[in-house]
This record gives C-alpha cells, sequence and structure tokens, in this order.
C-alpha cells in the first residue's frame, strides 16, 4: 500500500497561490513515480486570512497544520496590511506558527546555479563554488522577548536561553557534519551579554558533541562583510534569529535574485514548514510572472527533510537545473544567460510545466 503524505497549503498573499500552485502541480506528477501519494489542504493565513477572519492564523489553520506532515507556505503580506501601528498583522501568523509547530530551525542553503553566475551583483569569480547553509533560530530573541512602544522611549529585548542555543547548534552542527566539517556562529559578543552566553553555549556543545566539526566564531558586522567578500569560503552558518534573519536576505542577493532561494522551519518533530524566502511581490501578483522554483525547490527540501525521500528531492533540483540550463527565465532573471545561450523568458506557468517536464526525464534516468 503506497504511503500518503498529508499536506497543508498555505499559498497567503500576492504571489504565494500563483508558486504554490505550481508547486502543488509539480508534486502530483512525482508521487506516482516513486510509490507514494500526497493529500493536501488549503487553509488561510496571512492578509487574506485577517480580511477573512480577523486573524492572521485562524484557528482552523491552525490545527490543520498541527495534524499535517508537512506545511507548505507561498507568502504572507502586502501594502494592504503593512501599517506596522496595527494590532493585527500577516507576519504575526508566520511567527505564531512556527513558535505552535516548535520549528525552532530555519535552513536556508545559498547555491549559486552555475547558469545564473551573471545574475548577481557581485563578480562570478567571487561566486563560483558557493554552497553555504545559514541556519537561523526562529522561535527565541528579539522578535520574542518582552518589548513595549511609547511616544518617547521604546525597547525590544533580546533573550536567550541555554536550552534555545543547544538544540540549534545541534541542528547546524550535525549539519555541517554532513557537508564540509566547518561551522561558523554569528554574534555579536564584544556588546551583547546575550551574545557573549550564545558564544559560550555554542562553544560547549561543539566541544563535548561535535570535535570533530571546525567551530569558528564571528561578529555580526564582520559576517556581513565576509559574506560579499568571500562567500565560498563558509560552509554552515548559524545565528540567532535577528542576525539570521538580517544574513539570509543578504545571502540570497548571492544567487541574484530570491526567487531561486527555499528555506525548511525544522524542529523536533518531521513535520516542517517549508517556504521561498520571498516576499509575496504584490506588485507582480496576478500577472502570471513570479517565480516559481525557490518553491519548488522548498518542496524538495520538505521531500527530503520531512518525508527522508532524497531520491525524490534529487529529481526536482535536477529538474530546475536543466530547466536553467535550457535557458528558461522568469523576468526576474531576464538577461542572464551564457554568451553562446538564448534565453527564453516565460511566466510561472510555463515555467512549472517546463520543470515539470525535464522532472520526467531526470526520473527515467534515476
Amino acid at each position: 500500500m503506497a504511503t500518503t503524505y498529508n499536506i497543508v497549503l498555505l499559498p497567503g498573499d500576492g504571489i504565494g497561490p500563483e508558486v504554490v500552485r505550481e508547486t502543488q502541480l509539480l508534486l502530483e506528477e512525482l508521487a506516482p513515480s516513486f510509490g507514494f501519494t500526497f493529500q493536501f489542504e488549503k487553509h488561510q493565513m496571512g492578509g487574506c486570512a485577517i480580511d477573512a477572519t480577523g486573524q492572521p492564523l485562524p484557528d482552523e489553520t491552525l490545527a490543520a497544520c498541527k495534524r499535517a506532515d508537512a506545511v507548505l507556505l507561498g507568502a504572507v503580506g502586502g501594502p494592504k496590511w503593512s501599517d506596522p501601528t496595527a494590532s493585527v498583522r500577516p507576519e504575526q501568523g508566520l511567527l505564531a506558527l512556527r513558535k505552535a509547530l516548535g520549528l525552532y530551525a530555519n535552513l536556508r542553503p545559498v547555491k549559486i546555479f552555475p547558469q545564473l553566475l551573471d545574475a548577481s551583483s557581485l563578480k562570478a569569480e567571487v561566486l563560483d563554488g558557493v554552497d553555504l547553509l545559514v541556519v537561523r533560530e526562529l522561535t527565541g530573541g528579539i522578535y520574542f522577548g518582552e518589548s513595549k512602544e511609547g511616544d518617547e522611549t521604546s525597547y525590544s529585548t533580546m533573550l536567550y536561553t541555554r536550552p534555545e542555543i543547544e538544540r540549534v547548534v545541534r541542528v547546524a552542527a550535525g549539519a555541517a557534519r554532513q557537508r564540509r566539517n566547518y561551522l561558523v556562529s554569528v554574534d555579536k559578543a564584544n556588546v551583547l551579554g546575550v551574545s557573549r552566553l550564545w558564544r559560550r553555549v555554542t562553544s560547549e556543545v561543539m566541544a563535548e558533541e561535535f570535535p570533530d566539526v571546525e567551530l569558528e566564531h564571528q561578529y555580526i558586522d564582520a559576517m556581513a562583510m565576509h559574506l560579499i567578500r568571500r562567500p565560498a569560503h563558509y560552509d554552515v552558518v548559524v545565528s540567532g534569529n535577528l542576525f539570521g534573519d538580517i544574513l539570509t536576505d543578504e545571502a540570497a542577493m548571492l544567487a541574484g535574485s530570491m526567487g531561486m532561494l527555499p528555506s525548511a522551519s525544522l524542529g523536533d518533530s518531521s513535520n516542517g514548514l517549508y517556504e521561498p524566502i520571498h516576499g509575496s511581490a504584490p506588485d507582480i501578483a496576478g500577472q502570471g510572472i513570479a517565480n516559481p522554483l525557490a518553491t519548488i525547490l522548498s518542496a524538495a527540501m520538505m521531500l527530503r527533510h520531512s518525508f527522508n525521500q532524497d531520491q525524490a528531492a534529487e529529481a526536482i533540483e535536477l529538474a530546475v537545473e536543466r530547466t536553467l540550463e535550457a535557458g528558461y527565465r522568469t523576468p526576474d532573471l531576464a538577461g542572464v544567460a551564457a554568451p553562446d545561450q538564448t534565453v527564453e523568458v516565460v511566466g510561472a506557468e510555463a515555467m512549472g510545466a517546463v520543470v515539470r517536464e525535464n522532472m520526467k526525464e531526470v526520473i527515467e534516468m534515476l
């Protein structure tokens, strides 16, 4: 009897429904070749949920996510709900979902496809060989610490406990052990007491549990510089919530477009949340020109991390690579090609169709 994986789809706002739709079509086509099936449930979260229910994460949506084997998210937010003083905002739904599911480690791989070396504003020789993984702590730090807003004085507290640091460092170190055995921990220990705790606990965990993995400490400001100066030097990077948020957006630009980078949010169970790192891009929503590749690659991460279907994940990744080699580009990547390559600029639907066709050929070869 075929295994059935239950996936909750949260298309969200802006281009979210467009990129999630193409990813669902791909997963439906993929499943029979690997002997499993998918059961999809679609629910509201973000701005669309605020409009419908008054809440960014309705109880029905949260309950479905807790029951699911994995959650695939498009994007949330947009100008309609962007007032930072509003009591209810789309982003609150995402933070609450991560917290409720116990998803404390956000994995963001940054791998430069050779076909897109010219998409970045950095020189190709600086980008050559870039293949790094940023592990960001998700449920602690300044986004969840005590905070107060006033007319004359406001504050937000960056709070971390030893267990919170230990568990995310273990995830990052375990990943490093499967890669190049090199981990960089990012903090601001020269200024912040909370960062000194981060550094001390990280050093203890690494010495006691991962003595075979090389550990390096970097201040956040220095690391921001090094990511631009010598990104290929790094393998796995671990940091707290705020610093990781900044570093991962910076790292996204190494690839030339946020439309290319996936992410996975994981906890102690296999139930993870998978999403592209890009936003809802309301300026292009509904035009059919969104880039679905980051969401498609997020689905590959879902197959690998939540379902242990490595071969199926590889089929998706190779299909994306073949599609880029053939010269297909969405508008965010228009004009990016090798000197002898012809580029065909397509929209989300056509890009999804080409990836599915290439996936069929890849599966036959595996």
